[in-house]
């Protein structure tokens, strides 16, 4: 006699699958006929309180759109006797009051299954429901922080091309990657004709060697750079430009790009070169008698014509006490409400005390030696009580008068622009790289 198989609890072995499952009857009202233990928990409700009852009596949808995607996908089943899967939805879930209630934020994919009978007629439709919510989340958090990246990556890129300066990078071997538009403005060339080393091209013949050596040597050293140079404008007119660059670094330590700006400096450049040039004609003259005393007096009040209208910060400090003698207007306007001519600078200025201004000046008197200032931060005080940055590049010079130590003249360009523009682009890559 042949060994009779075993019998199997269908209805058990359903009820137990590892996944959520609900048995519909393929009437219009999608009567619920059974689901697993899985689906049970997922829903939060019962099996007794959902067998029996049709599919919207069982699980309210949470608006119109939601249930009619839900009844095409029953109808679909029921006309091609396919399976069909719906877009993802959200059905929020209400809390057993034991676990405090309330709606729980759901997102869902469901598919819906025909089982048709042996003459091909659909018999049920199953519902196999996945719940996706923390994919769904995790997606749509994604996307977020993209667009954000990518608003910030913007804003960053619009205050590079809105600075009124040239702005340049290169890769740790000095190659260009990026000029902003106020260069390619300045040179009248794309960025494609300046890729590489291409760039050097506009610097002056005489200029050109001498600039590329430098570079070469700091691209090795890894220090920061300063370089005065001629640059070809758009106009084909030769001009003497400040580029400053910085080598970026990574976390080892090695030089992952450089950043840097540049600005015309030519009226700067040709006022102090005809300031040189007085000076000449002024020691060559100072053995002439009457003459002599009437050419100093008209070079003096050139040379006065020229500081009131330099570009750059200028004034004269006399005596160890270092009096102001001289202040030209920009010089001037930095400290609008305060009187400085005729008084030292420690009492026109008590704040540089602190920030040891005036132990350089007591230096540069004492010594002789020139100092020269890059990128120095001076903390002015406000009115208000507040300080405000400012950088410069500067030099502290002695001066004598018949052999004898007279004071110190300070010429300074102010470069706060160049110094937030390097910011902004570093806060830019460290963003990008992050």
């Amino acid at each position: 006699m042949a060994e009779q198989a075993p019998s199997i609890d269908y209805q058990h072995l359903f009820r137990t699958l590892a996944d959520n499952f609900l048995v519909i009857a393929p009437d219009a009202a999608a009567t619920i006929l059974d689901d697993t233990d899985r689906h049970a928990a997922a829903a939060m409700k019962s099996r007794a309180e959902v067998v029996g009852k049709p599919f919207f009596e069982a699980y309210p949808a949470a608006d119109q759109n939601e249930a009619d995607v839900i009844r095409e996908s029953h109808e679909h089943v029921r006309r091609h006797k396919e399976p069909h899967t719906m877009p993802l939805i959200r059905y929020d879930l209400e809390r057993p009051a034991e676990q405090g209630g309330g709606l729980e934020e759901r997102y869902w994919q469901a598919t819906h299954y025909p089982v048709l009978d042996a003459q091909g007629n659909l018999q049920y439709i199953v519902q196999r429901t996945q719940d996706v919510t923390e994919q769904h989340i995790a997606e749509l958090r994604a996307r977020q922080m993209q667009q954000e990246l990518a608003e910030s990556q913007e804003r960053a890129r619009f205050t590079l091309e809105a600075l009124p300066i040239m702005v340049w990078t290169t890769s740790p071997d000095g190659e260009l990657e990026y000029f902003n538009q106020r260069w390619l403005q300045y040179t009248g060339k794309t960025l494609a004709q300046l890729q590489g080393f291409a760039w050097a091209d506009d610097i002056h013949p005489d200029d050109r060697a001498r600039i590329l050596d430098i570079w070469r040597q700091h691209l090795q050293s890894g220090q920061e750079v300063q370089l005065e140079y001629r640059l070809r404008r758009h106009d084909g007119h030769y001009r003497w430009i400040m580029a400053q660059g910085v080598p970026r670094r990574n976390a080892d330590g090695h030089i992952s790009m450089w950043v840097g700006g540049a600005y015309d400096i030519h009226e700067q450049k040709q006022m102090v070169q005809e300031l040189l040039e007085a000076n000449e004609q002024q020691a060559a003259l100072s053995d002439q008698a009457y003459q002599a005393y009437q050419l100093a007096e008209s070079q003096r009040e050139t040379f006065y014509n020229l500081f009131m209208q330099a570009p750059a910060l200028i004034c004269i400090l006399r005596g160890p006490e270092h009096r102001f003698d001289f202040v030209n207007p920009p010089y001037q306007q930095l400290f609008a409400n305060r009187q400085l001519v005729g008084k030292t600078v420690v009492e026109a200025l008590p704040e540089v005390i602190e920030q040891g201004f005036v132990d350089l000046l007591d230096r540069v008197y004492s010594t002789g030696e020139t100092f020269y200032g890059n990128e120095i931060m001076i903390m002015l005080e406000q009115p208000d009580g507040s300080g405000q940055p400012l950088y410069l590049n500067f030099t502290y010079q002695l001066f004598s008068e018949g052999g004898q130590k007279a004071g110190i003249t300070v010429f300074a360009y102010d470069v706060t622009s160049l110094v937030q523009a390097r910011k902004a682009l570093e806060r830019l890559n460290t963003s990008s790289s992050n």
